[in-house]
């Protein structure tokens, strides 16, 4: 009987222990929910957001779903406060979609709540704001907090006063006069001032807007309300714009400048980027951890049901031994069938769980491969921009190397990108006219780096017989034959490499053509000959380090299939290795000059060409500045939408280059806005997102096409040509 007790004294001691610590958490988390929340009344955005980012952590740590939504609320101000309005609805839906999940009245009365400033004060659609307003005034009015009821008809008074809807404004005001002027609350009492400032400025009582707004003011400045006070000086500067008191209002617009640039300084936004960074890799990494437990909860499930269906046969085998009856049978089936339906749906319900950290990686790998084309674009144009001003470097060894790492680089984003997008199953062969003898005599010079390093000769042949013009995808062709000749010079040293084109058989238009790689190197064992098409494979090499992501030969095999062919390997250990695949490709003389008579061939032209560059990053700015004039174009350079808004005012030019994604206002959103003006200059985004991501939401913006970063110089003029041309038309 001890022992008994003593191991219940134990359990409950441990499990008095696990709550405690529970609750420590929570009360941790909390803490850093409020002293974010004190920096952020401080106007220290970046320091709030750090906090509130730790508090997101250690909150999916505890599967608090309330703490969860206080968390991404916190986020969400943040950004809404430097005027990121994306990231704070982002945040802001977030926090609704856990305030949810547990009922709670209270979160979904702040949510909505700045849900509403967010598109009210950003000016993004003040209606629709109203429509928060009033969401988060119910939850307020069912909670019976006084203090909420007071600031959501504030807001509701503000937006609707903004849109001169004076009479419905006033009423708000009117309702809650006697509880903002006897508020403690020092911002409750400022608002109200405000407002009834803005309210007389619109019915035209010019001295009692002027009394209300300068209250507003001395209570804001006493109790050190920056971000209020900014929105104090906009409103006096604007007042005494309609006065025309010059001086007042010049006076308002410098104070309003300088206190911006205090606030809003540029470290703070950069810190408050990474951040955000830092936030969506963790959030990505919680949820693919849900994932995970999940799935082993359910695998766990699925063994049990197997049992239970193993002993329910069992059972039933026995019950038609001792002859039960037919009822108590069917019973016993119909409960199966009730089992297995459950299994079916918990199989359901890991299935879209799955498919969700799919599309999870997936915008992983998109804005990875993004943030890496950014600056491989300076690294490549740079080192084009030093070839071109001192010809004396073009055969410098250093200067080679950097342009070749910087192409293998990007070449391993793309392969990254491009095996993604083949499991999701998102290439299509496209058909180009090309040149065959063209396009490997652009491979042959593309790696000759490697050829001159390991002392290899390359040698190519191509059948004669083969039509000088041919119709097919010659971008997958060439990626299929520049990873097999990279990888034969790689892993040959003082030998041969060749490639060797043949015409084996002609049906129609159609012309079959082998293709293959030859090697003399250090040859592929037997045993590993099955795997090397395989992801991230790499056969370990006992006297040498050949470096590479694994990738290659598996874009190759994805390549070749989607050309409905296959591809074949003889090889024998320090002997060397061959590859070879058939591709059909069309040769149609009609169609080829048809094709060819559309090419515009001749980049030069005697027009002036006026081209505005919208970018943000300085470096990219120079690159894209030095392409276009070494082409004799005029070139401007602005560093977001709004600067370029007010170029395009005071200037006409013949073409826009823009990049998307920028602070303050992206392109797409910039775009829109020069359309609205009825602008008609065309306008191409330059980006280093996949252009297939982007392409949709750029034409459904008003852009008249898109380029990738990093591109060649001839494909830009190509794009200049076409679109100024078309122009002149």
């Amino acid at each position: 009987m001890q022992s008994k007790y003593i191991s219940l004294v134990l359990f409950f001691f441990f499990q008095t222990l696990l709550a405690q610590n529970e609750v420590d958490k929570k009360n941790e988390i909390k803490k850093l929910i409020q002293n974010a929340t004190v920096e952020f009344s401080e106007a220290r955005y970046d320091k709030s957001l750090e906090l509130s980012k730790n508090a997101l952590k250690k909150s999916f740590d505890l599967n608090d779903n309330s703490l969860i939504a206080q968390s991404y609320n916190t986020i969400g101000a943040v950004y809404n406060e430097c005027s990121d309005n994306d990231r704070a609805i982002e945040y802001y839906n977030k926090a609704l979609k856990y305030a949810a999940e547990i009922k709670n009245d209270t979160l979904n009365n702040w949510i909505y709540g700045n849900l509403g400033s967010v598109y009210y004060f950003n000016d993004i659609d003040v209606k629709k704001g109203i429509d928060y307003y009033k969401k988060s005034l119910e939850y307020a009015l069912k909670i019976k907090d006084s203090s909420q009821i007071v600031f959501t008809k504030l807001n509701l008074a503000s937006a609707l006063l903004s849109i001169e809807e004076n009479v419905e404004g006033i009423k708000y005001l009117n309702q809650i006069k006697a509880s903002a002027e006897n508020s403690t609350n020092p911002e409750a009492k400022m608002s109200y001032h405000l407002l009834q400032g803005t309210y007389n400025k619109n019915t035209n009582n010019p001295q009692l807007a002027e009394q209300n707004y300068l209250k507003a003011l001395d209570i804001a400045e006493k109790n050190k309300m920056y971000a209020n006070i900014v929105n104090i000086y906009e409103s006096l500067a604007s007042f005494y714009s309609l006065q025309n008191d010059t001086a007042k209002e010049n006076l308002y617009t410098d104070k309003l400048t300088t206190l911006k640039n205090k606030i809003y300084s540029k470290d703070k936004l950069e810190n408050i980027n990474e951040t955000a960074l830092h936030i969506s890799l963790d959030e990505y990494k919680q949820q693919l951890e849900r994932v995970e437990n999940e799935n082993e909860k359910h695998t766990k499930k699925l063994n049990q049901s197997r049992l239970v269906f193993i002993l329910g046969g069992i059972i039933i085998v026995f019950l038609l031994l001792l002859l039960l009856t037919l009822f108590k049978n069917y019973k016993t089936r119909e409960k199966l069938n009730n089992e297995l339906k459950h299994a079916n749906d918990q199989l359901k319900i890991a299935k879209e769980k799955a498919e969700e950290a799919s599309r999870l990686k997936t915008q992983f790998v998109s804005t990875i491969t993004h943030e890496l084309r950014t600056p491989l674009y300076g690294v490549v144009g740079i080192t084009n921009i030093i070839i071109d001003e001192h010809k004396e470097l073009a055969n410098s060894h250093h200067l080679k190397a950097l342009k070749f790492s910087s192409k293998y680089l990007l070449s391993l984003v793309n392969d990254i990108l491009q095996m993604n997008k083949m499991e999701e199953k998102k290439i299509v062969l496209e058909n180009h006219i090309f040149n065959l003898y063209d396009e490997i005599e652009a491979i042959r010079n593309s790696v000759e780096y490697i050829a001159d390093k390991n002392n290899d000769k390359l040698y190519v042949e191509i059948d004669t017989e083969i039509p000088e013009f041919l119709i097919g995808d010659k971008l997958r062709l060439s990626q299929i034959i520049m990873n097999l000749v990279s990888n034969a010079l790689k892993f040959t040293k003082n030998g041969e490499v060749a490639i060797t084109a043949d015409l084996v058989n002609v049906v129609d238009t159609m012309h079959y053509i082998e293709f293959k790689i030859k090697d003399t190197g250090i040859g592929i064992a037997k045993q590993n000959q099955s795997k090397i098409f395989e992801m991230f494979v790499q056969i370990a090499r006992k006297e040498e380090d050949y470096q590479g992501t694994g990738l290659g030969l598996s874009i190759v095999s994805r390549l070749i299939d989607l050309f409905d062919s296959r591809i074949n390997l003889q090889s024998e250990e320090n002997l060397g290795t061959t590859f070879s695949f058939i591709i059909g490709f069309e040769h149609d003389e009609i169609k080829s000059k048809e094709i060819i008579n559309n090419i515009e061939v001749d980049m030069s032209s005697n027009l002036i060409i006026n081209i505005l560059v919208v970018e943000d990053n300085k470096i990219n700015q120079m690159v894209t500045k030095k392409i276009i004039e070494s082409s004799n174009y005029t070139c401007t350079i602005v560093d977001d939408g709004y600067a370029a808004l007010v170029a395009l005012e005071r200037e006409r030019f013949d073409l826009i280059f823009m990049d998307i994604n920028m602070p303050l206002i992206n392109g797409f959103e910039t775009t829109r806005k020069i359309r609205e003006k009825g602008i008609l200059t065309p306008i191409v985004a330059l980006t280093a997102f996949d252009k297939q991501e982007v392409t949709e939401e750029a034409l459904s913006s008003g852009m008249n096409d898109v380029m990738v970063k990093p591109f060649e110089p001839m494909k830009l003029y190509q794009v200049i040509s076409n679109l100024v041309a078309k122009e002149e038309e």
